[in-house]
């Protein structure tokens, strides 16, 4: 369906023809309208869809009808946003305003980018000089608010753009105070709310149902599944050759433009090293990295003077690259929605692309839950030279002090997983038929002492109850938050 037939004004039109769309994609076609009438809508959409201009536009086009604020409003009023847009990621949240921007490039509606990493005066600044349109993640925003850089009282929609990833982030309590800072209604009109998540699970529907007013539903795929133009294949392969393979699958195959996702950040840096040491220009972006660090890398990786990203999966979050044609699995996630947000980096705008995935008897069970929850089963093809060695036996997953167990680990007869230790039963143990009685340990004497002397009671200013959290002014300790 062309844009021409979805009521948007000429203005809009005109800056989707310079960004060279002619056709609306499925996600578009039924966002637009529905958005276009100040309905509330709950969207099931994958990466890739075209979901940001589903939401951008009709924004832009009501904001178009309704222009100008009310004269009798305060200062602060009159400059404060009427659009806030949550995204999970800095990247996404850079990538979402920067598409917001092309659409209405021939309005005068300005739009921001919020995030942390960065300074906070000229965002402070950008609000003390007017803002329509908000796009921010929820700690940076919160953080703005706390100094009172902007009242909340115009704020006309509200937007939750990856709201599954925003969950898995820790993020919901974030939400949840931006939600009690929103108005019901601006000028006696009801707030608009907008939903959108790659996939569905019980915090999404619990969330949806505490922020939207009768909702329409849009659903453009089978939930939790992977977009039909990708192709998705595993190569098998011995844990200590993955890098190997990878350079061999680059060079061999001359790809370029390739995204490849670890399942950490030390892992993320080890790949990005061993790449280069075979001449390969790659990468690592994660959240350890320097904001500027990773906004050089992404640009870099966008304007193909980088052949490999190399990324975590927060990180990875705002890369929106029409012609991305290879993503790689490096690790296999242990989310196994995290595979649909992975590969959905390909295969974008009716585009083809290809997802690679590098399998160790490791990731056994993280390989089965992504096929149960994308209902397929994933192609397996094995590289000559690289194949599994038979007498490879699974082990724990290291993430960080933790350890993850992808796969089923067998052990000696009678060994106990490690950090178990054997129990000494209570008194009213009784042992199985043809197990022979414990007998209990006796305690080992302890020399007496002496009771302490009984503490002063506290009295004065100072004197209050312990654990509350209230510092001596009565007021709540601070507490950090990441962002």
């Amino acid at each position: 369906m062309s844009f021409q037939n979805l009521g948007l004004s000429e203005s809009l039109l005109r800056a989707i023809a310079d960004s060279g769309y002619t056709q609306s994609t499925p996600i578009q076609q039924q966002a637009i309208p529905v958005v276009l009438e100040g309905r509330d809508v709950l969207a099931g959409a994958q990466t890739g869809t075209g979901k940001t201009a589903g939401f951008a536009l009709p924004i832009l086009e009501r904001l178009l009808k309704h222009p100008h604020r009310g004269a009798e409003l305060k200062k602060a009023e009159r400059l404060a946003p009427r659009v806030i847009i949550l995204t999970p990621t800095r990247e996404l949240a850079a990538q979402v305003a920067q598409s917001v921007k092309t659409y209405g490039k021939h309005t005068k509606f300005s739009t921001i980018a919020i995030f942390g990493g960065v300074g906070m005066q000229p965002q402070i600044n950008a609000f003390q000089r007017g803002v329509d349109i908000v796009v921010a993640t929820p700690g940076r925003l919160l953080d703005l608010a706390n100094q009172k850089a902007f009242v909340w009282s115009q704020v006309e929609t509200f937007v939750l753009d990856e709201a599954d990833r925003m969950l898995d982030m820790g993020f919901v309590h974030d939400i949840k105070k931006v939600m009690a800072f929103l108005p019901a209604q601006v000028r006696g009109v009801r707030r608009q709310n907008l939903l959108f998540s790659a996939t569905y699970s019980d915090e999404i529907k619990t969330l949806a149902e505490s922020l939207l007013h009768d909702p329409v539903g849009i659903e453009v795929a089978r939930r939790n599944t992977a977009a039909e133009t990708v192709s998705q294949v595993i190569y098998p392969v011995g844990r200590e050759r993955k890098s190997e393979l990878l350079a061999h699958l680059i060079s061999e195959r001359q790809w370029f433009q390739v995204l490849v996702f670890t399942r950490t950040k030390h892992s993320a840096n080890t790949v990005a090293e061993y790449l280069l040491d075979h001449d390969i220009k790659a990468m690592a972006i994660h959240g350890n990295k320097s904001q500027a660090n990773r906004t050089k890398a992404l640009g870099d990786f966008k304007q193909n003077k980088l052949q490999v990203l190399v990324a975590t999966d927060i990180a990875a979050r705002g890369i929106d690259i029409d012609q991305l044609e290879h993503v790689v699995n490096y690790d296999l996630p242990n989310v196994p929605e995290d595979y649909v947000h992975r590969i959905g980096r390909t295969g974008r705008a009716g585009a083809s692309g290809e997802a690679v995935s590098l399998y160790t008897i490791d990731e056994e069970n993280f390989l089965r839950d992504i096929e149960r929850l994308i209902k397929q089963d994933i192609r397996r093809e094995t590289i000559v030279g690289f194949e599994l060695n038979p007498d490879d036996k699974p082990q724990p997953i290291k993430m960080g002090r933790t350890q993850l167990l992808g796969a089923k680990i067998e052990r000696p007869a009678g060994s106990k997983p490690p950090g178990m230790r054997k129990r000494n039963p209570g008194p009213g143990f009784k042992p199985k038929s043809g197990q022979a009685p414990s007998t209990p340990r006796a305690p080992t004497p302890r020399a007496p002492t002496s009771s302490p002397p009984a503490a002063k009671p506290r009295t004065g200013s100072h004197a209050h109850a312990r654990g509350t959290g209230l510092n001596k002014g009565g007021g709540r300790g601070t507490q950090g938050r990441s962002r």
